[in-house]
């Protein structure tokens, strides 16, 4: 008998590749360790701070030791029916705010559990690619398969949907939809949320819509939410948070609404796994969403001015960029001859060289290789500093180049 003790983990783990973003992150950290100046382009992790009058809550409330107990797992009945009279006044979508609507440690979180709920092992699920890595491994570590659908036109999409669904058997019993997209930024119209709706209910799929950008828009332009359409009710669920519209990215708070036996799913497997979110949170939460619209319109208009200076920035560096009309982020073509690297190593290229953290696009899959996610967090000037640090490491690798001395990081 051997004496040797090993470490074993759960053969889901080997379904698991390292997070990408690690590796950026752990050279941010470092550098800022050494006192250097990195600017953040790659975390979507809002800087500008939550309404005053949501702190202040937050604050008072936490001040009461009942505060201190155990929550309500689910969420708190005035949280719920808030995000009900939110989805009647924004979407005119009629909710109960009772079993129709459950709160969540996130939308990451929800996500997750959701998955555990519905999928198991021989279960099918179908995920837009490029994805946000939970939209496919809250899925993977639920045990069911993923098949990753070219994100293209939305008709393009469909097809692939109902393709799917007559080559699969059984067939797909989820499809995981996000909209405002991450990375992308593409959008949906009600007219293909309704066609999503006609094939779950003819294919007997159910439907997640992750709909945490909801309200970082663009443009005049509206983001609709997947329960607007008629049915959606019958056949999925949708996503909000706090974190993005209220900067509240910290504070851990979102929310399940829709379907009645998914959130009961979701609420059986919460109730093993978690006791909800501080109370004072949820009060908190309440006056987020009861006073802060123009709030909201506010951190918008600070982030379209962001997005035009980086969007300007880059195109004046000769970078072809689709400006999004929804999200946080820009998704834009590393171009050649620096593409040629891939977008990891361009990544790495730009945090070495030019102290600028970017997310790359092989993050979110191999379909998003060659691609960049830029955030929106930094300031108007730091992003000018961004570019222009960018710039200045592009130029240092042309003459490298040019000269045949370019080599590629390999310390990270």
């Amino acid at each position: 008998m051997s004496d040797a003790f090993s470490i074993r983990y759960a053969d889901r783990m080997n379904h698991l590749p390292p997070y990408l973003f690690g590796i950026i992150n752990k050279i941010k950290m470092e550098k800022r360790w050494e006192g250097q100046d990195v600017i953040d382009l790659g975390m979507g992790n809002p800087v500008d701070p939550a309404p005053k009058e949501v702190t202040e809550k937050l604050c008072e409330v936490a001040l009461d030791p009942k505060t201190h107990r155990y929550p309500v797992a689910g969420g708190m009945k005035n949280l719920k029916r808030e995000i009900a009279l939110y989805y009647d006044r924004k979407y005119d979508v009629s909710l109960n705010g009772v079993d129709d609507v459950i709160c969540t440690i996130g939308s990451k979180e929800g996500i997750s559990h959701l998955c555990l709920a519905l999928l198991g092992p021989g279960d099918s699920v179908l995920v837009p690619a490029p994805a946000f890595p939970i939209h496919v491994y809250a899925a993977v570590i639920a045990g069911a398969n993923v098949l990753r659908l070219c994100l293209d036109s939305e008709e393009d999409f469909l097809t692939q949907i109902s393709r799917m669904c007559k080559s699969l058997y059984p067939g797909p019993k989820l499809v995981m939809l996000n909209y405002p997209h991450n990375p992308t930024g593409k959008l949906a119209s009600k007219d293909f949320f309704a066609e999503v709706v006609k094939l779950a209910k003819h294919y007997n799929f159910m439907v997640i819509n992750d709909f945490a950008y909801a309200q970082i828009t663009y443009d005049g332009y509206v983001a609709p939410s997947f329960l607007e359409v008629p049915g959606a009710l019958d056949v999925g669920v949708e996503f909000g948070s706090f974190s993005k519209s209220y900067n509240m990215a910290g504070w851990r708070l979102g929310y399940c609404v829709g379907n009645k036996e998914m959130i009961d799913g979701l609420a059986k497997i919460k109730g093993y796994y978690d006791y909800g979110i501080f109370s004072a949170i949820q009060v908190a939460g309440i006056v987020a969403m009861r006073d802060c619209d123009d709030n909201i319109s506010e951190q918008v208009a600070v982030y379209q001015k962001r997005r035009d200076v980086l969007c300007d920035g880059l195109v004046r560096m000769g970078w072809e960029v689709e400006i999004p009309k929804a999200g946080m982020f820009v998704w834009v073509k590393i171009p050649e001859p620096y593409a040629q690297m891939g977008s990891i190593q361009f990544s790495i290229e730009m945090m070495n060289r030019a102290n600028v953290a970017v997310a790359a696009g092989a993050g979110f899959g191999e379909e998003g290789d060659g691609y960049l996610r830029l955030a929106l967090v930094e300031n108007e000037n730091r992003i000018r500093q961004a570019l222009k640090q960018m710039r200045r490491a592009l130029g240092d690798i042309d003459k490298e180049m040019e000269a045949g001395t370019f080599k590629l990081s390999t310390e990270y």
